[in-house]
């Protein structure tokens, strides 16, 4: 990859979809170059319900970082979540038939392939296949089997599923938007890979991304995915509940909950006053932060306990030392990890990107975990396609410019 070349994570969530651009420098660490967002309008709990609304909100928020990052884009990686992901864990198994009966690259990817080979209905469609781990003759636990001698290599795998179509539509809106998908990546994988250390993974750790419509979910365990799933609340089903309860617009029930909103109402020492904007002429009025409290603190209460009760599925919760990382937008909410170390009796931690180069501010928040993560994937993955270098110059820019404020205004 050659110094100039970009990568570029493309979150498309039900409330916002952010853009986060990075490039390797010549010490091959990730910088952050670029970043774009817009609010999110045509998607419904992750999954695509106008095309053409999506499509201008992806348009909006790559254009943004595009401009920030002085390059074109011509390619994303694409993140993806909603309540049709499925998982299950698989086991495959071969024989080694290769003379000095030494496993090769070769032999990895065929018991991966075995192991993908299950049965799946027409409409849904494979997107990972993790390894856990690998066992050679009567010896499990081994990561990398590679080099080791055996006449039978089986290996454990996680597969996620998603549904065929919803995926599908995904990848139709940023070939429309004028972008190539480099992969579709899951979520909550994404995420992981910008907020946990290697050593949270090995200990047992749970990550609980919460969005704007969904709240995803994966657990790992001794250095591997072992469990994900999704659950169709997120951060607008509190913003809902703030409409409804102070009689208010949705988009000042957003405001009202990004400024004032607290999860728990054990931080308020003070009883403060807000003022609500009234609907249709009507007079604003005051209310204090405990209301307020009170509407948000059951909602993300019922949120944690669902989250909880899904990752008791997995059947190593009681095992998750490192306890749960909380990354998504709806993380930033005030008193929410005091609110979950008291409701799941466990350790928590607030997940921001771990990244130290370029534009660091630009993403220190719980909500460009997944963009920052889709990088990461590339990375790790090491099949990125670079992007070619930029040779359109002043002319390239002011277009953009020029149809990005456009927009803005029109």
């Amino acid at each position: 990859m050659k110094k100039d070349d970009i990568i570029v994570g493309l979150d498309i969530g039900t409330t916002k979809i952010a853009a986060v651009v990075g490039r390797l420098d010549e010490y091959e660490r990730l910088n952050i170059v670029g970043v774009g967002h817009s609010p999110s309008q045509g998607l419904r709990r992750g999954v695509v319900i106008n095309i053409n609304q999506t499509v201008e909100s992806i348009q909006r928020a790559v254009e943004e970082a595009e401009l920030m990052a002085g390059q074109p884009i011509t390619k994303v990686y694409a993140g993806i979540a909603g309540d049709h992901i499925r998982s299950i864990n698989s086991t495959g198994v071969i024989s080694i038939t290769n003379e000095d009966k030494i496993v090769t690259e070769h032999d990895v990817q065929r018991v991966l392939e075995t192991a993908k080979a299950i049965a799946l209905p027409m409409d849904r469609e494979v997107l990972h296949v993790l390894p856990q781990e690998y066992s050679v003759d009567s010896q499990s636990g081994i990561k990398d089997p590679v080099g080791m001698s055996c006449t039978r290599l089986e290996a454990e795998v996680h597969i996620v599923t998603a549904a065929a179509a919803a995926a599908q539509n995904i990848v139709n809106c940023i070939r429309q938007a004028g972008y190539d998908v480099a992969d579709i990546v899951l979520e909550p994988y994404a995420s992981s890979l910008a907020v946990l250390e290697d050593d949270e993974r090995a200990l047992g750790v749970g990550i609980v991304d919460i969005g704007g419509g969904t709240t995803d979910i994966a657990v790992f365990f001794d250095g591997s995915i072992r469990f994900t799933s999704v659950i169709g609340l997120g951060g607008e089903h509190v913003t809902a509940d703030i409409s409804h309860g102070l009689h208010t617009s949705r988009e000042q029930a957003e405001e009202i909950k990004k400024k004032y909103g607290v999860a728990f109402q054990g931080l308020l020492e003070e009883d403060e006053l807000i003022q609500v904007p009234g609907v249709g002429g009507r007079k604003p009025r005051e209310i204090s932060r405990a209301v307020l409290s009170g509407i948000i603190q059951p909602r993300m209460s019922e949120m944690l306990a669902l989250a909880m009760r899904e990752m008791e599925k997995s059947n190593i919760v009681d095992y998750l030392g490192a306890g749960i990382v909380f990354t998504g937008g709806a993380a930033m909410l005030e008193g929410l990890e005091e609110l979950a170390e008291r409701e799941l009796g466990m350790p928590i931690k607030i997940g921001k990107p771990n990244i130290s180069g370029g534009l660091v501010e630009s993403v220190d928040s719980p909500m460009y975990a997944t963009g920052v993560g889709l990088l990461q994937y590339a990375v790790h993955n090491n099949d990125y396609n670079a992007e070619e270098d930029s040779d359109k110059g002043i002319n390239w820019i002011m277009s953009r410019l020029k149809r990005f404020f456009e927009d803005m205004f029109n």
